[in-house]
């Protein structure tokens, strides 16, 4: 019997994020620039009184804007992960951060994470809107083949959003991190190439300024 191989792939190495602002209706994803940026992130962030937008992130919440300024410096500014804080058009203020990880060149694969949004940006057409223009960014300029999407497998938030947006479920690897001293089984969604051109028709029609009324309500759902 003749064995069973992967197919060939005809496929040239993809392009690191670079330090371009990705631009769209509704927000603007700038290269994180602490200088510009992380007193008004840290205020926005602040809005959260109960701090649960830094539950299943493995660092935060921070004290003061000093240590919030000190972790962007000590974990934000490399090349991988690549930050990017999030302006949004309608508030004309920077309310989120997220960011590219993992990044592997040579066989096309990429992660989105550290998606962190102040209690402005949640539920927002911006919100949805970082997460198309991310995806864009990936597929059509650098190139990818796979965007990956992980989560805490215990954030229900987290993996509703990704079926949302448009990730299959992959599984669940079990006790693959220790954050904040508690275990954390990780669920794995993932967006591929073939995928991709659907996808983007679906997110080009939603994100018509006309399915959304005055107060950015939408008329039809993603």
């Amino acid at each position: 019997m003749k064995k069973k191989l992967g197919k060939i792939v005809k496929f040239k190495k993809s392009k690191s994020p670079n330090k371009k602002i990705i631009s769209g209706k509704y927000c603007n994803l700038e290269p994180l620039n602490i200088n510009k940026h992380s007193l008004e992130l840290y205020k926005n962030f602040s809005l959260d009184k109960k701090d649960i937008i830094w539950d299943y992130l493995p660092y935060g919440p921070f004290k003061n804007y000093l240590d919030f300024k000190k972790w962007l410096k000590a974990e934000c500014l490399n090349k991988d992960p690549f930050f990017y804080a999030i302006y949004s058009k309608r508030f004309n203020q920077y309310c989120g951060m997220a960011s590219y990880l993992n990044i592997n060149t040579t066989h096309g694969s990429i992660e989105v994470g550290h998606i962190n949004y102040s209690p402005i940006l949640q539920n927002t057409t911006a919100g949805t809107e970082t997460m198309y223009l991310m995806m864009k960014n990936a597929f059509d300029i650098l190139g990818y083949r796979r965007y990956e999407w992980k989560c805490n497998n215990l954030n229900q938030g987290s993996k509703k959003a990704a079926l949302r947006l448009g990730f299959k479920h992959e599984g669940v690897f079990r006790q693959m991190y220790i954050f904040k001293k508690r275990n954390r089984d990780t669920a794995w969604f993932s967006i591929i190439d073939k995928e991709w051109s659907n996808l983007k028709r679906k997110y080009d029609n939603h994100l018509k300024k006309s399915n959304f009324n005055k107060d950015f309500k939408q008329l039809k759902k993603l």
